[in-house]
């Protein structure tokens, strides 16, 4: 007779317990960079909201902003570290292709042993990653997880590219994931579109620039397509997210989309028909985009400016280079 092989099972239900945050030491604001795009304060803030970015100083990587975020995510959470089975760091920005950032911040943070991977989905990152932690752990395979977005886009800038240069921010957000009596995160809706993957990206290869075939491979985007897709297409998205938790829009206290450009924000709110009384995350104007890193500083800002929010339900949606993207809705902790 075969043996049976035991398998684990989880708790019916998870939520975020904590968020915690790190942002570039600096704010850079508009009149810094507009000389080599031959731009303006007035145009930047018309086109994307922008009025300041956060950026790092030059030894400050993305493995110490997400070992920063962690740390305060964990200890806000009230979860011994011992408790932690798991670090899923979101990031574009590894300075290395290996090893792992997320490795290295489990170390820094103190959750030895746990298992440590790195994702690659841009400015949908968070949102995979807390779509993995939410499945760890009702699976039985975590107790608790640390989802970590994490980005340090000022390596990856050409000053001079008008397309998305003076669009880009660093930082680092964090969520614990954990076990709940009531369900805390509502069911993913995630997917990919790699017919668009021209669309954002980076404009040369590492062997490319190890060769001297190119310059430093920087970001760059087609921002109409990128425009039209994010505002039509995840509107969608959003709106499925939505479906899939069994709640309205009106049932919202707070939305968390992707802070790419508040023009594309505010047309998200009107596609979804957002009431009043929901608070919109703006940090884009003084934090700049920080691909995966910008849902997660997002509710972290929106919950210290609105504490009334805590406890309610909030949207969150990423989307970007891939073309990827990913939503659902959370209880706020």
């Amino acid at each position: 007779m075969t043996a049976t092989i035991s398998q684990p099972t989880g708790p019916a239900h998870t939520r975020i317990y904590s968020y915690g945050a790190a942002r570039g030491e600096n704010s850079v604001p508009n009149d810094d960079l507009v000389g080599p795009i031959d731009s303006s304060d007035e145009w930047i803030r018309q086109r994307t909201g922008i009025i300041t970015r956060t950026r790092a100083v030059a030894d400050t990587t993305a493995i110490d902003l997400a070992a920063d975020a962690a740390a305060e995510a964990i200890e806000r959470s009230g979860v011994d570290p011992a408790e932690i089975d798991a670090v899923i760091v979101a990031t574009i920005s590894n300075p290395k292709q290996t090893p792992s950032v997320s490795a290295i911040v489990a170390d820094r943070v103190g959750v030895n042993p746990a298992a440590a991977y790195d994702i690659n989905a841009a400015c949908a990152g968070f949102a995979y990653g807390v779509a993995q932690a939410d499945a760890l752990v009702r699976a039985g395979t975590a107790r608790h997880v640390v989802v970590v977005g994490a980005e340090k886009l000022s390596d990856i800038v050409d000053p001079t590219d008008r397309s998305i240069s003076f669009l880009l921010g660093d930082g680092a957000g964090a969520a614990v994931v954990g076990p709940s009596d009531t369900p805390g995160i509502g069911p993913t809706v995630w997917g990919s579109d790699g017919s668009k993957a021209g669309a954002v990206g980076m404009n040369h290869t590492l062997v490319e620039f190890r060769d001297g075939r190119s310059e430093w491979p920087t970001l760059r985007q087609e921002g109409q397509t990128v425009f039209r897709w994010a505002v039509w297409e995840m509107a969608k998205v959003a709106q499925q997210a939505l479906d899939a938790a069994g709640i309205t829009a009106a049932d919202l206290a707070a939305f968390l989309p992707h802070q790419a450009n508040m023009r594309i924000i505010d047309e998200l709110a009107k596609k979804l028909g957002l009431p009043e009384s929901v608070v919109i995350a703006r940090d884009i104007a003084t934090t700049g985009n920080t691909s995966a890193a910008s849902v997660p500083l997002a509710a972290h800002r929106v919950l210290e400016e609105h504490p009334e929010v805590s406890g309610g339900l909030a949207l969150q949606i990423g989307f970007g280079a891939g073309l990827v993207f990913g939503a659902q809705v959370v209880v706020l902790p």
